[in-house]
């Protein structure tokens, strides 16, 4: 996406987690992330980077809502790891 550095579905789970995003169980495909008054956003738990339009929906409106503004400042803030 860009600028944006290759993100595996483990550093998203535990970026999202330190911005106040908590684990709601497992799914067929990952592991669902809730925050307050706000849809899950299923991050797939494989150890390869996330495809460009996997990222794209999980930063959507539908899912965390953060956009790659958002996801570039979590990294900014926590670093990726």
């Amino acid at each position: 996406m860009g600028d944006l550095p290759a993100v595996t579905g483990p550093q998203l789970v535990a970026l999202l987690s330190k911005d106040g995003w908590t684990q709601h169980g497992q799914r067929t495909h990952g592991v669902a992330m809730v925050k307050s008054g706000s849809n899950p956003a299923i991050i797939p738990a494989k150890n390869k980077p996330l495809p460009e339009g996997t990222l794209g929906a999980i930063l959507g409106p539908k899912q965390t809502g953060l956009g790659k503004a958002g996801l570039r400042a979590l990294i900014d803030k926590h670093s990726l790891k």
